[in-house]
């Protein structure tokens, strides 16, 4: 009787162990056929963006973006090409301005400043200006009010010089004062595309938030480096043209100098006369 019943547990066992290994069998043969569905982590990370750098964020951001992004890089680009012309622009402007501020120092009258300084140049404009208020007014014995008048021209050339340099750096204040707000929409937009990816995915995986955040934070980021650069270089621009408005102050200030010892020279032959003696005699 054990024997018999150590037969018939063998042959159960054995007809067991057979079909186990059938199902293995066959379980084997359908995982081959059809895979198993991956996790969602190993969705997101084989969805996850391969190239996170700024080119290849660049190239796999929303249209919008771009758009902020490619006028954020031209903004910049027009600031240091502003910066760049217009700083050339004011150091040959003022060199010139105090090399024309020693020749009016060393000149006794206004035509011989005249005949050194060219009319195109910014003190020569101011002389020649002087020049012809006194040619026009030579009949008028009020030289207080000739000398008023050529005041006023001598302050509208000042003005309309300092006006002719200060062209451009209207550009600087202007990308240094929307840049960061240009910059923050591309941001906002960003962050606005991250949760729309969450929404339709049904998921917080990095895969979906990683490349709108990246996205907004480049904007952030190329705004603010359009945006400072942009107001520093416009606050030098105001210090130096400040200064270059004072040397034209001190320029009209020489020729109306000039003017002056002119017209009393005129009032006064015989102080003039002997004022050409005593250089003759001096030479």
């Amino acid at each position: 009787m054990n024997v018999f019943g150590a037969g018939l547990t063998a042959k159960l066992a054995s007809r067991v162990a057979v079909s186990a290994g059938v199902l293995l069998a066959s379980a084997a043969a359908l995982a081959q056929e059809n895979p198993s569905t991956p996790s969602p982590a190993e969705i997101g990370i084989a969805a996850l963006p391969r190239d996170l750098s700024p080119w290849g964020m660049f190239l796999s951001a929303d249209i919008v973006v771009k758009g902020v992004l490619i006028g954020l890089v031209f903004a910049s680009f027009v600031t240091w090409t502003v910066a760049l012309a217009k700083g050339v622009e004011i150091l040959i402007a003022k060199r010139r301005l105090r090399g024309g501020l020693r020749t009016l120092a060393a000149a006794p009258s206004l035509p011989e400043a005249a005949g050194k300084l060219a009319p195109s140049q910014d003190l020569g404009a101011l002389v020649h200006a002087a020049m012809t208020e006194v040619r026009l007014s030579a009949e008028l014995s009020d030289k207080q009010g000739i000398k008023e008048r050529i005041a006023l021209r001598l302050e509208r050339i000042e003005a309309h010089a300092g006006r002719l340099m200060t062209r451009g750096t209207g550009l600087l204040a202007t990308i240094g004062a929307t840049a960061p707000f240009v910059g923050l929409f591309g941001t906002v937009w960003g962050i606005m595309n991250s949760f729309i990816g969450i929404s339709k995915q049904h998921t917080t995986n990095l895969a979906v938030v990683a490349p709108g955040i990246a996205e907004a934070l480049l904007a952030t980021a190329l705004g603010l480096a359009a945006a400072i650069p942009a107001v520093v270089i416009y606050n030098m621009f105001s210090r130096a043209i400040a200064g270059y408005r004072a040397l034209c102050g001190d320029g009209a200030a020489e020729v109306l100098r000039l003017a002056g010892r002119d017209l009393d020279r005129a009032a006064n032959p015989a102080a003039a006369h002997r004022r050409g003696t005593t250089m003759s005699a001096a030479e």
